[in-house]
């Protein structure tokens, strides 16, 4: 390839440390899709004869045959993707092969093919995304009214539904989802033609190539054009924090499916068993989604470092760029599927849930709330005497609401008969029916917006 101007070959370090192959052969549909408009434009353009660009597309149609059946072949002394399409080619058609070169280089060539394989792996999260926020909101119309005990600090708190905890990870996807788009919407621009910095002298079209392959529009500055990884670095972070998103519904499962809160039992097709205790059903598909989670981020933070001191414009070490990229881009569609799954197959005990949010005075917020708005006490007052209240049915072993009106007008006499109407634990969720509260009618017309929102391809 560029042999004229070494008189000797490059060692076997150095091929080894050069070759690309192995990784970037995944770029190969992008790579023949970009090399196809690029040969289209300079036939349109008489910048090679239309002889040779029809000889170049046919080649490319058979490469890309190929490719599909038997895989990429990885000959490192080509180096990369691009080379190994380039000699294929020659191969096939002859001499017309090394036309496709003209006006471009490999660094507006490989920036052009990994933005198409990044845009594709950004529907790609978009679609299971998608799929997963129809499961949370089927499973959260289900049980839009089932009561389960809310936590903060991961103790008992206050009373909501199963509902509306599980649409509160609806809007973590959605907000997920907006970020990959406004990511999509950054990258659909095309580096074609850029050369290698500094644009070409050949009179070549790039709106021309830039539409064929897609993109909103040619990139405006050539240097940018071909040192730019802002579109795998946004791809990165939004996939780092999907997978974070992930990871603390995951966590919540793996919780939920132990003995001691046993809220959920996970369904056979995503949990194993043990080697050794025949009663283990181990939540690991869930426990990996957690771990996939970390490597994501660490993918983030490893292309940040390799680009944070890189002089314009291409430099090698930008050949790393793609490793993190497709390794995060696998473990996330993994963790998105899992998910699904375990959204839409887990059974929900909803029994063992009401049980436990009756436990650890969780309406003991309702009996607060019920002095200020019946009594007109002073809410830090109020907080004052439910607390006293809390510790007096703590003392004795009992509920809150066990305790008898004596028992609570000792405390305060302003407490009346009615407060035991606000105890409950449907009183309780009943009673939150501010917008995004937790109150089931309330839960029921977030479900409507979100499933509006999902018909409409939101």
């Amino acid at each position: 390839m560029w042999g004229g101007r070494f008189a000797e070959g490059p060692g076997a370090i150095m091929r080894e440390i050069n070759a690309s192959i192995p990784f970037d052969k995944a770029l190969w549909r992008q790579d023949i899709a970009a090399s196809k408009a690029h040969a289209a434009m300079l036939g349109a353009c008489g910048i090679v004869s239309a002889e040779d660009a029809k000889a170049i597309e046919r080649g490319l149609d058979t490469i890309a045959a190929e490719y599909e059946a038997d895989g990429v072949p990885e000959d490192w002394s080509l180096e990369d993707i691009h080379m190994t399409t380039e000699s294929r080619l020659a191969a096939l058609i002859g001499p017309a092969a090394g036309r496709l070169h003209t006006a471009r280089s490999r660094n507006d060539q490989v920036a052009t093919d990994f933005r198409l394989w990044v845009r594709d792996a950004i529907d790609q999260a978009d679609a299971g995304l998608k799929a997963l926020q129809h499961a949370l909101v089927n499973r959260a119309d289900e049980h839009a009214a089932s009561i389960m005990p809310g936590f903060t600090h991961l103790q008992t708190a206050q009373p909501v539904t199963l509902g509306h905890h599980l649409m509160a990870y609806y809007e973590m996807i959605r907000r997920d989802r907006s970020r990959f788009a406004d990511a999509r919407g950054r990258l659909n621009e095309c580096p074609l033609g850029s050369a290698a910095l500094a644009g070409t002298g050949f009179p070549i079209d790039r709106e021309m190539t830039a539409q064929a392959l897609g993109f909103r529009r040619p990139t405006a500055n050539s240097l940018d054009s071909v040192s730019d990884r802002d579109f795998a670095l946004d791809y990165l972070t939004a996939a780092a924090q999907c997978s974070l998103h992930l990871s603390r519904l995951a966590e919540e499962f793996v919780i939920w499916a132990s003995q001691p809160f046993g809220f959920v039992r996970m369904p056979d097709s995503l949990s194993t068993g043990s080697s050794i205790m025949p009663q283990k059903k181990n939540p690991d598909a869930a426990e990996l989604v957690r771990g996939h989670s970390g490597r994501i981020v660490g993918a983030a933070v490893s292309l940040m470092v390799t680009m944070k001191g890189l002089p314009l414009a291409y430099s090698k070490d930008m050949q790393d760029d793609k490793p993190p990229v497709f390794e995060a881009a696998a473990l996330l569609g993994l963790s998105i599927a899992a998910m699904a799954g375990m959204v839409e197959g887990a059974t929900f005990r909803t029994d063992r849930m009401r049980q436990a949010a009756e436990l650890g005075y969780a309406t003991a917020t309702d009996l607060a709330d019920w002095l200020v708005r019946e009594a007109g006490v002073p809410f830090r007052e109020a907080h004052h005497i439910t607390g006293a209240a809390v510790k007096l049915a703590e003392s004795r072993g009992v509920a809150l609401e066990a305790l008898s009106l004596a028992d609570l007008q000792a405390i305060d006499g302003r407490i009346g008969e009615g407060v035991y109407r606000a105890l409950s634990v449907e009183a309780s969720v009943a009673a939150r029916a501010s917008h995004g509260g937790t109150a089931p009618d309330e839960v029921r017309a977030r479900i409507a917006e979100a499933r509006e929102a999902l018909e409409m391809g939101g």
